[in-house]
C-alpha cells in the first residue's frame, strides 16, 4: 500500500527533509540536523507539519454523554467553550486502544486529536460504540495539523499572523480558538509552551511558507521524539498500547472515577491488579538506551519502554515499567549490548520549560 503524503510533502521536499515511513505516512524526520531542531525548540521556536494525525468531530444532543461513557477522563469537565483535556480511550479490559485530545468546540460539538497509527482503529471503534445515539461522527482527512513549540512561538506566530493575537494572546494553557479559518490551541507535545493549528488544507502551504519567514525552524519527528521523551510524554505503541491500563503507564491522573459515570474500561480497572508503574531512568554511564532493554534493581525487573539521547540533558534517558516497589532515586542497571550499565531512575519529567528538573542536579 502507498505511503501517504501531506499536504505539504513538496515543501518538506525543497527544504531537503529527510523522509522515512512512519504510521503509513512519507514524513520529515530532520531537516538536517535532529539535535539543532531540537535546541530550536527549546531555546527558540520551531515548526512541526503533524498532519499525519486525525482530528474525529463528534456532534449532536447526545455527544456529552456519549463521550463520558467513551472516554476515560471526563468531558463534563469542559464547562466552557474552547476548553481541553486529555484521555485515553480504553478496552473493557482496561487496556489503552489510545490517547488523545478532546476540545469542546461548542455546546454539544467536540473534537478529538488521535494518533496517526490507530486513527483508523479508532474511527471504526467510535463507531461502533455510537451506534443507535443521537452522535454524529466525522473524521476529518481535510485538514492539516501544524504545532508550533517553543518559548518564542507564539511570539513568532503573531508576527507572521499579527490580526489574529487578540483572539489567540489571551488563551490559557489546554484552550483553543477558532479564528481566521483556523483553530489554534495552547497545547503541544514538547514540554514547551505554542500552539496546536488545524486549518483547512487550502490554506496550509501559505502558512508554512508565512511561518518560516517569521523565524520558525522546520522541525521533523526525530527532534519531536526526543522532546517528548524529555517532557516525559508517552509514546503510544511503546510506552503503552492496550496490554496495559493507564494506572500501568503513568496516566492514573487521565482516569476520572469521581463522578459515578459507567466509562468503558472502568469495572475492569477496579479489579485488574496493578503489579507495574511508569518511572524514568537517567543514565549515569557512558552508552544509549533503547525500547525493550532490560532492566533490574533492588525492587525486581523491568523493561525501557522508550530510550535515546536527551540534548538537553547531554545524557541518555529512558522510560521504563518498572515494579510497583520501585521508587524515584533507586539505583538500577540496564542490560546494553551484552552489559549492565549504571542508571538511576526519577521521576518524570525531566525537562520543564527548556531546563532540567532541579531533582536530577545530583545526577547529572
Amino acid at each position: 500500500m502507498p505511503l501517504q503524503k501531506s499536504v505539504l510533502f513538496a515543501e518538506h521536499q525543497a527544504l531537503g527533509a529527510k523522509l522515512v515511513p512512519f504510521a503509513g505516512w512519507e514524513m520529515p524526520l530532520h531537516y538536517g540536523s535532529q539535535v539543532q531542531e531540537h535546541h530550536a525548540v527549546r531555546r527558540d521556536a520551531g515548526l512541526f507539519d503533524v498532519s499525519h494525525m486525525r482530528a474525529i468531530d463528534v456532534s449532536g444532543a447526545a455527544a456529552e454523554d456519549f463521550l463520558r461513557r467513551l472516554l476515560a477522563n471526563d468531558v463534563a469537565r469542559l464547562q466552557e467553550d474552547g476548553a481541553a483535556l486529555y484521555s485515553c480511550m480504553l478496552r473493557e479490559d482496561g487496556g489503552v486502544l489510545d490517547d488523545l485530545l478532546v476540545y469542546r468546540r461548542a455546546a454539544r460539538e467536540y473534537r478529538l486529536v488521535v494518533n496517526a497509527g490507530t486513527a483508523q482503529e479508532d474511527f471504526a471503534w467510535i463507531m461502533r460504540q455510537c451506534a443507535q445515539q443521537s452522535v454524529a461522527i466525522d473524521m476529518r482527512t481535510d485538514l492539516v495539523i501544524l504545532a508550533l513549540q517553543g518559548p518564542q512561538a507564539r511570539e513568532k506566530f503573531w508576527c507572521a499572523l499579527p490580526e489574529l493575537r487578540a483572539a489567540t494572546g489571551p488563551l490559557r494553557r489546554f484552550y483553543m480558538t477558532q479564528t481566521g479559518g483556523m483553530m489554534v490551541a495552547r497545547t503541544g507535545y514538547t514540554g514547551e509552551d505554542g500552539f496546536e493549528i488545524l486549518l483547512p488544507a487550502v490554506g496550509a502551504t501559505a502558512l508554512w511558507r508565512a511561518l518560516l519567514a517569521a523565524g520558525f525552524a522546520p522541525c521533523g519527528l526525530g527532534a519531536r521524539d526526543t522532546l517528548r521523551l524529555e517532557a516525559g510524554m508517552n509514546l503510544y505503541g511503546q510506552d503503552m498500547d492496550a496490554s496495559v491500563t493507564p494506572l500501568e503507564s503513568g496516566l492514573a491522573w487521565t482516569v476520572d472515577r469521581a463522578a459515578p459515570r459507567d466509562f468503558i474500561g472502568r469495572a475492569a480497572l477496579a479489579v485488574r491488579p496493578v503489579t507495574q508503574q511508569l518511572l524514568g531512568v537517567l543514565l549515569r554511564d557512558p552508552g544509549v538506551m533503547r525500547a525493550h532493554q532490560p532492566l533490574r534493581g533492588a525492587a525486581g525487573t523491568g523493561e525501557l519502554t522508550s530510550g535515546g539521547f536527551a540534548p538537553t540533558l547531554n545524557r541518555s534517558i529512558a522510560l521504563a515499567r518498572v515494579p510497583v516497589a520501585a521508587r524515584p532515586g533507586d539505583a538500577v542497571q540496564i542490560g546494553v549490548r551484552g552489559r549492565w550499565l549504571a542508571a538511576v531512575l526519577v521521576k518524570l519529567p525531566f525537562v520543564r520549560s527548556g531546563s532540567p528538573l532541579p531533582a536530577l542536579a545530583e545526577f547529572l
